[in-house]
């Protein structure tokens, strides 16, 4: 299980250091994604572990799990991308009135 973690571990900062590398702009610092994957990744393996019981023999199925959830993690700490160009005069979630 202590592999298991920390493959996890080392998979949810691998996840972190693309994301920060890909999405520079729409992340906040680098040591809130860093350490919001790694506890992703640790959380997404604990409760794979959990869901699929002490007799499982794969380590790979916690791991992806585990990547999973770093993955979900991430999404959420997303911004918005940046507009360009002209922007509407409605306000979001408006009906077109014509």
């Amino acid at each position: 299980m202590l592999l298991e973690a920390l493959g996890s571990a080392l998979l949810g900062l691998a996840l972190a250091a693309a994301a920060l590398r890909l999405l520079p702009t729409r992340l906040p610092s680098s040591r809130t994604v860093l350490v919001s994957a790694a506890l992703g990744a640790l959380f997404g393996s604990y409760l794979t572990h959990y869901a699929l019981g002490p007799g499982h023999t794969t380590p790979s199925a916690t791991i992806l799990g585990g990547a999973l959830v770093s993955a979900v993690v991430l999404s959420l700490l997303l911004r918005p991308a940046r507009r360009s160009g002209r922007t509407s005069g409605r306000t979001p979630f408006s009906v077109p009135t014509g």
